[in-house]
């Protein structure tokens, strides 16, 4: 397949690069999970804003993207982008799978301001390799906006190898590409591949950050960014400045959090484990959307105790009451969903 070379009408020299802390965007929820919270949406875009970061991913896999009505993606464009007023560069998830379904968003995120469009590669029933070819070729023909590529074969079951990484590169709107598979050799490959190319690297890895930064990505979208912002910010100052000693320092105080939503052994995933973090140090981000469910007892007991080693936004361990598993179950279920249930607003 052929590869049309697109041209970006903005202009290489007026395109906003990213870099450093991206911050994959949580979103806060009310109403038992089932509505947004919009002041508090904006609040916490704010407060990272006024920590330093370098830019913002809307409609991230962090921010619940997968559960999100269409009319409340286009609500969160609508509201975040005018929000942030080109504070920093901002990066909308415009992942669908239909390549008409895609550039419809596209389109409405670009008009709106968004300084690139992050997009999957078609999921499920996914087509064969000329099929995503031809995905990002039309996407990238309709938009001036730059294009990053989501590779994350492990939540996808699509990955975008190296090769067909070399053939995308020819559409000249292709600017990054965000590899969240975990390998830090494959983040040298495609930092590699990049060398001499419009294109550069971002991990998606959040316990690989600083190795990742020093082996070629030029930034992070972190969704652990929502919790330790300040952090964040300090170590990738660190890192740009040369101060390995002093950045691998701090990443021992960060680490335990980051690797904890990665990966643990007590059932708390990413999505729910990065939201009730953040609760506990004071952001409001309110129920989950399901199926997503509550951390249990055990499961804010560990985040805790990760929190607690943070130099900026640590909390003291001393503050959790928790029941155990067995007791609270049922409890946790009932409590999380009996607004929904009765009908109740707030």
């Amino acid at each position: 397949m052929t590869i049309t070379c697109v041209k970006n009408s903005l202009g290489e020299d007026k395109r906003k690069s990213f870099h450093g802390v991206i911050v994959a965007v949580a979103m806060p929820m009310k109403d038992a999970g089932e509505a947004i919270d919009e002041v508090a949406l904006l609040d916490h875009l704010d407060w990272l804003l006024d920590a330093g970061v370098h830019g913002l991913l809307v409609l991230s896999g962090t921010g619940e993207y997968a559960y999100l009505r269409p009319e409340e993606k286009r609500r969160v464009v609508e509201m975040c982008l005018p929000h942030i007023d080109g504070r920093v560069p901002v990066m909308v998830q415009t992942s669908e799978m239909s390549v008409s379904d895609t550039i419809e968003s596209s389109k409405h995120a670009a008009d709106l301001g968004a300084d690139s469009l992050m997009v999957l590669p078609p999921w499920l029933e996914s087509p064969s390799e000329r099929g995503i070819l031809y995905h990002y070729e039309r996407v990238a023909q309709a938009v001036a906006s730059d294009i990053v590529l989501y590779n994350t074969p492990a939540a996808s079951g699509v990955e975008i190898t190296p090769a067909m990484y070399r053939k995308l590169l020819a559409i000249d709107n292709v600017r990054y590409m965000k590899d969240s598979q975990g390998d830090l050799s494959r983040i040298q490959t495609l930092a590699a591949i990049s060398e001499g190319t419009n294109a550069s690297v971002l991990c998606g890895v959040d316990p690989l950050a600083p190795y990742a930064l020093m082996a070629g990505a030029v930034g992070m979208i972190w969704g652990c960014a929502n919790i330790m912002p300040h952090e964040c910010v300090q170590l990738v100052a660190h890192i740009e400045a040369g101060e390995i000693a002093e950045a691998l320092e701090l990443w021992k105080l960060m680490w335990p959090v980051n690797a904890f939503m990665w990966e643990n052994e007590i059932d708390v995933g990413f999505l729910p484990g990065v939201k009730t973090a953040a609760e506990m140090i004071g952001r409001k981000m309110g129920p989950l959307r399901r199926p997503q469910m509550p951390v249990t007892g055990t499961g804010r007991l560990a985040i805790e105790a990760a929190l607690s080693t943070l130099p900026i936004n640590g909390i003291d361990r001393s503050r959790l009451k928790w029941r155990e598993w067995g007791d609270e179950q049922d409890w946790l279920v009932r409590r999380s969903e009996s607004k929904y249930d009765t009908g109740e607003t707030s």
